[in-house]
């Protein structure tokens, strides 16, 4: 499709170095604005870093109406919001930590934002399905796409609420947005949003600036101890499978004088987001979390990603090492692995019921073990 329109084409330019300071558009992030401008569905897979929030945040300052972005987490919404508030942008988010005034100002006033941050249960209310049928929307965004697929890592059931977009809009354009998907979850989660002709965008994976390394699991708190020495004073994430790790390896770390904190779902909301809040304004240099940390993170200056165990599959685990160096910068990344680890995941999916998915999950457990203890080029085999 051509996209050659001066008046776009200066528009576009004009506003991302005035809205959002930058001269130059990353890869693909030109041509997802003109699909949505456009008001064509499309589905953009981009590695972590590549920019995604500019992709939908540009076009909604310029269409008329409102972008409704369908976000999963609190915590991001939040950020998002700041972030473009900063900017000048119109934005706002509903979610259950809106005191009730608030949520009704938003609710009455939905045709003055630019964009709207939304939890994905939202759309279960038809009482906001009703507000959202009287207002202008120019776009619906949806971000961390996978959750929507069975087949994706982070399955998240009431993304299923998101078919109803196009039967209820059928005219609004759909944007979905991922840095991890197969072309089994692309092709699950167009189908899932019923998207009209939809457009895939792929962007290559490769981040150069990223040094992998996998080790064989020996003296795992040994190990980090001495992974941290080597990058002491420098801002990373460890990893670990559990939340009773999680606290052990927390403590480990004080013991040794390293400004740390924790993040898992055993901890209270308030206290994940004041871990999350100091880790990201460098308040402290380091967190350990369990995969319940890092969606949507806003920090590009994370030196290292350690995992202390193998993640249960391979998206999972590009994710998670995509959250370093997304300034460009070189950055570190080792995950130690062991058969023990194999075992874990294996049993945790002795309790799914559908054997079609656990023959999948249990598939993609066997692809990341391979991965571990190959003798080839670890980048090469990932990007396979």
């Amino acid at each position: 499709m051509s996209f050659e329109n001066t008046s776009i084409d200066n528009q576009l330019l004009e506003n991302l170095k005035s809205r959002f300071g930058y001269n130059d558009f990353r890869p693909h992030q030109e041509t997802i604005i003109k699909h949505i401008i456009n008001k064509e569905d499309l589905l953009a897979v981009l590695p972590t870093g590549a920019g995604k929030s500019l992709c939908y945040q540009l076009p909604a300052i310029i269409m008329p109406g409102t972008a409704i972005v369908v976000s999963p987490l609190i915590s991001l919404m939040q950020d998002q919001v700041d972030s473009l508030t900063k900017l000048g942008i119109k934005s706002a988010f509903i979610n259950s930590s809106l005191d009730s005034h608030d949520m009704t100002f938003v609710l009455e006033n939905l045709n003055s934002f630019d964009l709207i941050y939304i939890a994905p249960e939202r759309l279960s209310n038809q009482d906001f399905l009703k507000k959202l049928a009287h207002a202008q929307i120019s776009a619906f965004i949806i971000d961390e796409a996978h959750c929507i697929s069975q087949w994706g890592h982070s399955f998240r059931p009431d993304y299923r609420n998101l078919a109803l977009l196009k039967e209820t809009f059928p005219d609004k354009p759909i944007a979905a947005f991922t840095a991890t998907a197969t072309l089994k979850v692309s092709t699950d989660i167009q189908n899932q949003l019923k998207m009209t002709n939809p457009t895939l965008i792929k962007s290559s994976f490769d981040r150069p600036n990223l040094e992998l390394r996998i080790n064989e699991k020996i003296d795992p708190e040994d190990q980090l101890l001495t992974f941290m020495e080597r990058n002491h004073g420098k801002s990373g994430i460890i990893y670990t499978s559990t939340r009773k790790k999680a606290d052990s390896i927390h403590k480990l770390l004080l013991k040794h004088n390293y400004q740390a904190e924790k993040y898992h779902a055993g901890l209270t909301q308030d206290k994940r987001a004041q871990a999350q809040r100091a880790f990201i304004t460098d308040d402290i240099k380091i967190i350990v979390a369990t995969i319940a940390f890092g969606m949507g993170i806003h920090k590009p200056d994370i030196r290292f990603v350690f995992h202390l165990d193998m993640p249960k599959n391979i998206e999972q685990y590009y994710q998670e090492i995509g959250r370093a160096g997304r300034d460009g910068l070189p950055a570190e990344c080792l995950m130690l692995y062991g058969t023990q680890d194999l075992f874990l995941h294996k049993r945790l999916l002795e309790d799914l019921q559908n054997e079609t998915i656990k023959h999948e999950l249990r598939f993609k457990t066997d692809q990341i073990f391979t991965l571990c203890s190959s003798i080839q080029c670890r980048r090469a085999e990932l990007l396979k």
